[in-house]
């Protein structure tokens, strides 16, 4: 057995014993999800547009994960329109962040590695980034609508602006912190690598490593601090409308 089934599998009994038949529906998701990666990298590959193959698989994750998550259609539903919302926001963002930032490709660091192989592809590697960079938002995305919209509409008519507010600063400080280790623990072997060849401060933040994994989390970032609002903003309307 190797090391991936295994950890498959020990994955797979906690969901199951933590959370019954709702964790083995959201592990099901995360299997769903993982070949609708799959799926994502043969289009692009495959000569379709990557912004465009981005933007459907996009839509097509947010609905597993926030539809299979849950059995509670009051929630699912708000949660999935506000993702579409935030989701529609984050590609005008990513698109105008992976032009400005100049990331898209490999760094000087890659030379070596691709050396004998061409980057001559036929895909724009700007609108892989693009696409990636959306991509990489849709977890954040996902969990902080459901998250929100579960809260509040559990409240109910007990939901107060203090207690409305806590809920948020919870959800965007705890989702903060989890981008932010992420990123950090990712990315210790490369910092690492950095001080070994005693780069300087000013070559760090301008290496296009670096700012490519940076600007990635950034754009989870204001994903989280989008997807609060606007869920909080989707319950409240469907709550007068019903």
């Amino acid at each position: 057995m190797s090391a991936i089934t295994a950890l498959a599998l020990a994955l797979l009994i906690l969901m199951v014993v933590v959370g019954g038949k709702q964790g083995l529906s959201n592990f099901f998701a995360l299997g769903l999800n993982t070949l609708l990666m799959i799926l994502a990298v043969v289009l692009m590959a495959g000569g379709f547009s990557p912004v465009g193959v981005a933007v459907v698989i996009g839509l097509c994750v947010l609905a597993a994960t926030i539809f299979l998550s849950t059995t509670r259609m009051d929630v699912a539903g708000p949660a999935f329109v506000a993702s579409l919302l935030v989701m529609a926001g984050v590609l005008a963002v990513v698109i105008i962040g992976v032009r400005f930032s100049a990331t898209a490709g490999f760094g000087p660091e890659d030379s070596e590695t691709l050396e004998g192989f061409s980057v001559y592809i036929g895909v724009s590697f700007e609108q892989v980034l693009i696409a990636t960079g959306l991509l990489g938002t849709l977890g954040a995305i996902a969990e902080a609508a459901s998250a929100v919209a579960a809260g509040v509409i559990e409240l109910g008519p007990k939901a107060t602006p203090a207690g409305v507010k806590e809920i948020q600063t919870t959800i965007i400080g705890t989702a903060l912190n989890t981008l932010f280790f992420g990123f950090f623990g990712g990315f210790s072997a490369l910092f690492i690598w950095f001080t070994q060849l005693k780069y300087s401060f000013a070559t760090i933040i301008n290496n296009q490593i670096f700012v490519g994994e940076l600007v990635q989390v950034l754009f989870s970032v204001i994903a989280v601090a989008l997807t609060v609002p606007v869920t909080l903003w989707v319950v409240k309307r469907r709550q007068r409308i019903v």
